[in-house]
């Protein structure tokens, strides 16, 4: 597949040192893939400022600008794990920003897939709440935004060992966005139990796969190879947006789960083969992964599997 990378150093500006959501993260991530030589063979993609108008696809606007006036106040905590600084709503604008330009080039088919190497990460900002480490929820106005450019249809998988709570919530009455997670569970946040299914029109596409501490490589593969898959045709998207965390790896030390980067390799091949045979574009957007070393291994697997496609 012709591959987008969107990558700036913008989001190296929202920094907090000590906690575990830092730049560090991109600087690992950007460092291998050059050592990998997979900058050389992506389509750089310069992400764009979002506007408040944009980011209010899926926020109260009230809180938009909330967001805007606690970080030009100079910053701080907006909710126990989740901190500001002084530059934190414009790298957050071009979070969204770097997604919705992703999503542009693939809908003029410039490229086949994009990977999104942005932060703050986004999976659990509610409404009108910062949570876990994120202010807007890039994903989630990214669906929006699809759905405003006339689709009828949007599947989005979210493999972080987190559950997207914001995400999950964004589209629950919703059936023109299939939710699909897999995370540990229980854990942080407590939402992504099995009878969570959507409600009203959105009944039944809303899809939680909640594993035990512990799980790995082995429930990976039946969630990917076999659960997902069905889900996926039955429902027929014309675009696949992926939340991809990578915290569910073994050596993550933030989570419990057990994945591999095989495993992780096997989850995206299953992604990008399923993609590919409907001939839909696919975005993947990055979230959580806290061990550098692991990933930045699994992000650069990512996008060698998104090439190799």
């Amino acid at each position: 597949m012709k591959t987008g990378l969107v990558y700036d150093e913008v989001y190296l500006q929202h920094h907090w040192k000590g906690h575990p959501e830092n730049k560090d993260r991109l600087i690992a991530i950007f460092q291998e893939l050059e050592r990998r030589g997979l900058t050389k063979e992506v389509v750089h993609i310069n992400p764009r400022r979002a506007n408040a108008q944009e980011v209010s696809l899926n926020h109260d606007p009230g809180y938009v600008q909330e967001v805007a006036d606690f970080c030009s106040a100079g910053g701080g905590y907006l909710d126990p794990d989740t901190y500001t600084v002084p530059a934190s709503y414009d790298v957050a604008l071009y979070a969204v920003g770097g997604v919705l330009e992703g999503i542009d080039r693939l809908m003029k088919k410039e490229v086949e897939a994009v990977f999104c190497a942005v932060r703050p990460p986004g999976h659990h900002a509610e409404y009108a709440k910062a949570m876990g480490f994120c202010l807007f929820n890039n994903i989630a106005i990214g669906a929006k935004y699809l759905l405003q450019k006339g689709l009828e249809r949007v599947f989005i998988v979210d493999f972080d060992a987190h559950h997207g709570n914001g995400t999950q919530h964004s589209f629950y009455e919703d059936d023109r966005v299939f939710y699909f997670s897999s995370h540990e569970y229980p854990f942080y946040p407590g939402t992504g139990s099995w009878e969570e299914k959507g409600a009203g029109k959105g009944y039944g596409f809303t899809h939680n796969e909640p594993l035990r501490a512990g799980a790995g490589d082995e429930e990976f593969k039946i969630v990917y190879g076999e659960i997902f898959p069905k889900a996926f045709f039955e429902y027929k998207p014309q675009f696949l947006l992926v939340s991809a965390g990578y915290d569910a790896h073994r050596d993550d030390p933030l989570t419990y789960l057990n994945v591999s980067i095989e495993g992780f390799g096997d989850l995206v091949n299953s992604l990008l083969e399923s993609a590919k045979s409907l001939s839909i574009p696919v975005l993947f957007a990055l979230e959580g992964g806290y061990n550098l070393r692991a990933l930045s291994e699994c992000v650069s697997l990512t996008v060698q599997k998104m090439l190799e496609a």
